[in-house]
């Protein structure tokens, strides 16, 4: 084969090689995440060598050098962190990158829970089961355990901590904006119940921004069995698609994504029922798909998506299936207000 040929092959391969070995790159980031490597080079000045770094890593037994030096450089190419090269040729250091501070273990804002959740062999064992579910209909997950994520998380106490906790730390910002950015959207609500509510961080960063509404924080109650307690906010356990408490407004941040279209239309119609006034509102913290050309987070929104079909039964939405489902679940009227890049609130009237 001629040099030219080979380089034609090579070059149109490339795009294969590069979405199989994919899954490298999370699974060095989860091993950055449980060797705490963040930790450990944001805690020290200056750059740090990998023998500096193998020495403070938590082990029974001494890490290996070589093979950490190997899980760093993909890090490197990953940027997640950055190598130096000292100029005397001494050995190769390590420093931190923006990145690297949203894996620091102890950091409030970290998303090592969340990546941790995601890398998860349960998880990953559900996108190994994508091609059954799109012949067979229904996600990777429950081809591979038999039950939806939900039900897998009720039976297993560990699993069930593990998922929350994932939840609750991507929260975190995506709240903060919301709070922030959403204010006025507040005003006027005596009552919100935050359907799906996780353990509550949601509602408490909301009532706490908000001190006149009463907050109620609504989950299966095996998820709530985790929740500490809040000042101003009430847990009730239940199940949205049998029924919903009572409220001003409804507030679901990630819900809607996480279901079919008819599934959700159930929810939406249990709103409907739920709101003691017919000036309520349905207020729906949730991704707006813009799959065109010119969005800069292009592929986090058809990944994202993605995850739906492998994970849950859900799918992202673009404004006009958004439209059609709200419509169906008796809330003609809607606003999208641009909360952050994969983050909208999409406010539903009954009139």
């Amino acid at each position: 084969m001629k040099e030219v040929e080979f380089q034609a092959v090579a070059q149109s391969q490339a795009p294969v090689w590069r979405s199989l070995l994919g899954f490298a790159h999370s699974m060095a980031l989860k091993c950055a995440v449980e060797l705490k490597l963040a930790d450990i080079i944001h805690s020290h000045a200056t750059p740090i060598t990998i023998s500096q770094i193998a020495s403070s890593i938590d082990s029974p037994s001494t890490p290996d050098e070589s093979s950490l030096k190997r899980v760093m450089r993909l890090l490197v190419e990953d940027q997640i962190f950055v190598a130096y090269e000292p100029s005397d040729g001494g050995e190769t250091l390590y420093g931190p990158t923006e990145a690297s501070s949203w894996i620091v273990n102890d950091k409030e804002t970290s998303l090592s829970p969340f990546i941790i959740t995601q890398t998860h062999s349960s998880m990953m064992t559900g996108w190994s089961y994508l091609s059954q579910g799109v012949k067979e209909g229904g996600t990777g997950f429950e081809k591979a355990y038999g039950c939806n994520l939900y039900e897998f998380a009720s039976k297993d106490e560990e699993f069930n901590k593990l998922f929350n906790s994932g939840m609750a730390c991507m929260a975190k910002d995506l709240t903060t904006a919301i709070v922030e950015r959403y204010h006025d959207g507040f005003k006027g609500i005596d009552t919100l119940v935050d359907v799906g509510g996780g353990i509550g961080k949601t509602i408490v960063a909301i009532v706490e921004a908000n001190p006149h509404i009463k907050g109620i924080n609504f989950d299966l109650s095996h998820v709530l069995a985790t929740a500490p307690e809040y000042n101003g906010v009430t847990h009730i356990g239940g199940n949205m698609f049998e029924s919903i408490p009572k409220a001003d407004a409804i507030f679901m941040k990630w819900i809607m994504h996480n279901w079919s279209d008819e599934e959700c239309i159930k929810i939406l119609k249990n709103c409907h029922k739920a709101l003691s006034k017919r000036s309520g509102k349905v207020i729906l913290a949730d991704m707006v798909l813009d799959p065109s050309n010119t969005n800069p987070f292009r592929e986090r929104h058809i990944v994202g998506d993605l995850r739906m079909l492998a994970i849950n039964r859900g799918k992202e939405r673009t404004e006009p299936e958004w439209k059609r489902m709200l419509e169906e679940g008796g809330f003609p009227r809607y606003k999208i207000i641009d909360i952050a890049p994969t983050l909208s609130i999409v406010e539903a009237y009954m009139e």
